[in-house]
């Protein structure tokens, strides 16, 4: 988990602690991607709440906050676990070793411990490090 997404959630928590965190992510030039979910779903108000608690945020990024849509973001263990059975694409850092070793992985999550993902692939089943991660999301169906 980057720096600034730990930051966004300790800050989130005081003030919306039902709101999880699921990505935050710089992309472009300066612009903050805010993933967000929240039990009862994420309404434009909630999106517009979570805004107003980053006013320093949003003068140094400009910010887009939404919903994470259907190929929701996996970032921590538990989204994995969350989701074990479903499809999700997962690139990583460097090339995984396995049968023929590559950085793009698309299959069932099968497994999630604390240290690593296991997805059923193409090439086989394959255990990814999360350190090693640098991309994950569900895959639609």
């Amino acid at each position: 988990m980057s720096a600034i997404q730990a930051d966004i959630e300790a800050r989130l928590a005081r003030s919306h602690p039902q709101v999880e965190v699921l990505l935050a992510e710089v992309v472009g030039r300066g612009t903050l991607r805010l993933f967000i979910d929240h039990p009862d779903g994420v309404t434009l108000e909630l999106c517009e709440a979570v805004t107003r608690e980053l006013p320093d945020l949003r003068r140094s990024h400009a910010l887009e906050v939404s919903s994470p849509g259907r190929e929701r973001p996996l970032t921590k263990p538990e989204h994995f676990r969350r989701y074990l059975g479903r499809r999700a694409k997962i690139r990583t850092r460097r090339p995984v070793a396995c049968e023929a070793p590559r950085s793009s992985f698309t299959g069932e999550l099968v497994g999630a411990s604390e240290r690593d993902v296991t997805v059923a692939a193409d090439g086989g089943v394959v255990s990814i490090p999360y350190d090693d991660i640098k991309r994950s999301n569900l895959v639609g169906e």
